[in-house]
């Protein structure tokens, strides 16, 4: 039995009300005849792997077909261009996810944009901003950690100084995903250097339109050879004061909701990034991927599947991928929930690291093959593994250091004396 068929099991279990189950049909029979052919060319593993405007265009594509059929923004009210639907976002992440789906490419926008807009923003900024980032019309980067402030979020220095009614920005961002392809940036920076918290304000600033316009986006090359992640220079960049988000001086606490969002503990329901990558079950990463691929592996001229200690490490990962979607049953009764950030903060780490260690185990897997590029058609699983291992790196990092959200855990949520 899958991983997929597990999840089709736990949603059914899940004490729906008549409307999700409803939806859930009719999620179901849209993605059985709407789940776009694979291209002729090679798509990346997840959103801040796009590399071209071939691949962006493609995704864009594939998540304006799913917004207009209902499938993103379920539970935005219609005003911002959502379905006005009740708690049914996550019967369609589930959905998409069994059906192995591609991914969203608004990564940004869905997951931490687009949630702190809706809570902090104004109504004109909610009726603006808000469907076309549902709709992948317009995409968003986040502009939060700088060269010199990365765990500590509150030590950024990029500066907005004002000017009667506008903002006069300018500073240096890092590991800036999708700020290539961007239309719009989410930004946190200082208005005052008197106060490290209270000195800081929440912009939305443009990007595209900006470039050599105030904004500059340099690529940063990853050891994959992909430039996922960019830096992004802004020098005296000017934006009128109704680009703020919440009040002067209170970015921290907008910033807060972002990383919320980020880390999956938010109140606001926002898509997944789907089950696979090109809309294949074989595509899918993760510990429900091995067992395919230990079967393909030859290991000493047999099958690794017939290696009891692969097939041991194998099965490890799988009963702890089969707990992750017990947790998420479990996170979807309140009574069950003893403090709301508890789950989705345990689930932000433990899923970061248990595809690290499927990815690793999958490396082992294919043995010496497994330095192949993905370039080579010898390359087990056309070299994807390889590339998911090196790429779990930053998913280990991103919203939070593993170390860091371990702090939280222990200090937010177990009330335990704060590290040192």
């Amino acid at each position: 039995m899958d991983g997929n068929t597990h999840l089709l099991e736990a949603s059914a279990d899940a004490g729906e009300s008549p409307e999700q189950a409803a939806f859930r049909a009719r999620c179901r029979a849209w993605l059985a005849t709407n789940i776009p052919a694979k291209p002729a060319f090679a798509l990346p593993l997840g959103p801040i792997e796009i590399s071209s405007a071939q691949q962006l265009e493609h995704l864009r594509a594939w998540q304006r077909a799913a917004y207009e059929a209902g499938l993103v923004g379920c539970d935005y009210p219609e005003a911002y261009g959502g379905g006005g639907r009740r708690s049914c976002q996550r019967v369609a992440n589930e959905e998409l996810q069994a059906a192995g789906a591609p991914f969203f490419p608004n990564i940004v926008g869905l997951g931490m944009a687009g949630p702190t807009i809706f809570h902090h923003g104004t109504e004109a900024q909610k009726r603006r901003y808000l469907p076309p980032l549902l709709s992948a019309a317009e995409i968003w980067c986040q502009g939060f950690s700088e060269p010199g402030a990365g765990s500590d979020l509150a030590g950024v220095q990029t500066f907005a100084r004002r000017d009667g009614a506008r903002w006069i920005i300018s500073g240096h961002k890092v590991w800036t995903s999708l700020a290539q392809f961007a239309d719009w940036m989410i930004l946190l920076c200082r208005t005052s250097r008197e106060h490290k918290y209270a000195g800081l304000s929440y912009f939305i600033i443009p990007i595209a339109s900006a470039i050599g316009r105030g904004v500059t986006v340099r690529p940063l090359i990853k050891m994959t050879g992909g430039t996922g992640f960019n830096e992004v220079l802004i020098d005296e960049l000017v934006v009128d004061d109704d680009m703020r988000l919440g009040e002067v001086g209170q970015g921290w606490a907008v910033a807060m909701t972002t990383l919320l969002h980020e880390r999956g503990a938010g109140t606001l329901a926002t898509p997944s990034a789907g089950g696979g990558i090109g809309g294949d079950e074989e595509d899918a990463l993760g510990a429900s991927g091995l067992p395919a691929l230990a079967r393909a592996s030859v290991r000493a001229g047999r099958p690794a599947a017939d290696d009891p200690v692969m097939r041991d490490k194998i099965v490890q990962l799988l009963i702890r991928e089969r707990a992750l979607q017990q947790t998420r049953r479990r996170a979807q009764h309140p009574a069950l929930c003893d403090h709301p950030q508890r789950l989705p903060l345990q689930h932000k780490l433990l899923i970061s690291e248990l595809l690290q260690d499927a990815a690793r185990v999958a490396c082992e897997l294919g043995g010496m093959a497994s330095t192949l590029h993905r370039a080579d058609p010898n390359a087990p699983a056309g070299g994807r593994w390889p590339l998911a291992y090196m790429n779990s790196y930053g998913f280990t990092i991103a919203a939070g250091t593993s170390e860091v959200q371990r702090n939280i855990l222990g200090e937010r949520v177990l009330g335990l004396a704060k590290s040192k």
